[in-house]
């Protein structure tokens, strides 16, 4: 698979920039997302933090989403618009947590987890018709299936605090492809009407939740 010039940059920054903060903790804890300290004016952690990770695993599996589903957004929108989706994604999920968390003060995060997320969700608009294949599924599922299915796991993981995961950042990432994807090729919304509606569902559900105070 040939990878475009911009998302070999950002992939060779995540390594990077993870690597630097695997070894210095300093680094890793100025740059994290950390609710307090952006409350305190420290608003670069936003971005920072979705280049940072836990550990290799971590790395790996984001990059690895990556490397299959950012070409696809590349060959239809071309480098430019894939970098404005990846960071609005990064960021809309940066923000969403922020939001979402704003009472937690000592609440932290790292990964580029929510900029994946929206150029995973960007790629099933744009490709509706792929299908996903899964070491533990003998069978290849469509796309829109998981893309809906991840977010709906995504809003049971903010309402039940499941594990050591950043819900709230992939969903908010989501959000953001979701909505520059349409907003690059609006004519998605006549062409794939029922995958534009059905994968706005779990935005709509959050949506609702959130203003129904049950989440």
């Amino acid at each position: 698979m040939n990878l475009s010039i911009a998302t070999i940059v950002i992939i060779a920054a995540n390594v990077l920039v993870s690597i630097k903060g695997f070894n210095d903790f300093s680094f890793f804890e100025r740059y994290k997302f950390n609710i307090g300290a952006i409350r305190r004016g420290e608003h670069i952690r936003t971005l920072t933090s979705g280049f940072l990770h836990v550990d290799f695993t971590h790395l790996l599996f984001n990059m690895l989403t990556l490397y299959f589903f950012a070409p696809i957004v590349v060959r239809h929108f071309g480098d430019p618009k894939f970098l404005v989706i990846y960071f609005v994604s990064l960021l809309t999920g940066s923000l969403l947590s922020l939001n979402f968390h704003k009472e937690e003060y000592h609440y932290s995060a790292v990964g580029a987890s929510g900029a994946v997320t929206g150029v995973l969700y960007a790629a099933i608009l744009l490709q509706p018709g792929m299908r996903l294949a899964f070491f533990f599924i003998p069978i290849p599922i469509p796309a829109y299936i998981f893309g809906i299915g991840y977010l709906l796991y995504s809003i049971y993981g903010m309402k039940a605090r499941i594990g050591n995961i950043g819900h709230t950042a992939h969903f908010g990432g989501a959000i953001g492809g979701y909505v520059m994807t349409l907003l690059f090729n609006p004519s998605l919304i006549t062409q794939e009407p029922l995958m534009v509606a059905l994968l706005a569902i779990p935005i709509i559900v959050l949506f609702i939740l959130e203003k129904t105070g049950k989440i």
